[in-house]
């Protein structure tokens, strides 16, 4: 780990939005390929990285059960968990193909594509210096990967979350539809619970404050972005435990 890093293990957090363009669905190998550099970035830089994937890019499993009559919510979310997967094997094959070693893990044991989740495995492939990419959420429906991305970050010990989206930091309201929106610098769990802030569900706040686990809140389109993060850079919005908020 160089100098200049500030976290040794991250859990970095990706929609299902990053594997594709604006508004558009699907996998795109330009974006792919943009993230994929990226990471790889990061993962010179002696930092270990853990990954979880989501998959609202193919099918998001809440939304898709609301709009149908025919498949069953718990199905919806199954499903939506497969897609996770999907992005998963796409990322492995991308990362490895610019030299960055991997291994894919589920949540739901499929043993042709990925090895399980299994915490002491996962661990000591962060430290042979491989990116583990985590996928299927937790396993389980009704729990969104936001919620699977706070937990897998207290099982492997990671120092802080990285929440990559498509804005540069959280806001007081949507910034794409409020132009006087105001953008936080520095927040408290208790803030984004109070207030509602449209940063991670309140189960993945929750989890993070107990283990006083920092929340980073970052625009990922942003060429050397989590390289940034990871310095220890003032990129996008901090998620905080009230003592050591920064004002």
């Amino acid at each position: 780990m160089t100098e200049e890093t500030t976290y040794k293990r991250v859990l970095l957090k990706l929609s299902g939005e990053a594997f594709c363009r604006r508004g558009e669905s699907g996998i795109s190998m330009a974006e792919l390929a943009s993230l994929c550099e990226e990471i790889r970035e990061v993962v010179q830089s002696g930092v270990q990285l853990a990954v979880v994937v989501g998959g609202g890019n193919i099918l998001r499993g809440s939304q898709f059960a609301a709009s149908s009559s025919t498949v069953k919510e718990q199905t919806a979310h199954y499903m939506g968990m497969l897609a996770t997967v999907i992005n998963g094997l796409a990322l492995q094959d991308a990362l490895e193909g610019v030299g960055v070693p991997t291994r894919l893990q589920t949540a739901i044991k499929m043993d042709g594509v990925a090895e399980p989740f299994i915490r002491r495995r996962c661990l000591r492939h962060l430290e042979k210096g491989r990116v583990v990419i985590l996928s299927a959420g937790t396993g389980s429906p009704f729990v969104t990967t936001d919620t699977a991305a706070a937990l897998r970050a207290r099982e492997i010990g990671a120092d802080v979350v990285l929440k990559a989206t498509k804005v540069d930091g959280v806001y007081s309201d949507d910034p794409e539809k409020n132009p006087h929106a105001v953008r936080y610098a520095d927040l408290t769990y208790e803030d984004v619970l109070a207030q509602k802030l449209q940063v991670m569900d309140a189960q993945a706040v929750q989890h993070c404050m107990e283990q006083g686990l920092p929340i980073v809140v970052f625009n990922y389109r942003k060429a050397g972005s989590i390289a940034r993060v990871v310095a220890g850079e003032r990129v996008g919005t901090r998620i905080v435990p009230s003592p050591t908020r920064i004002d």
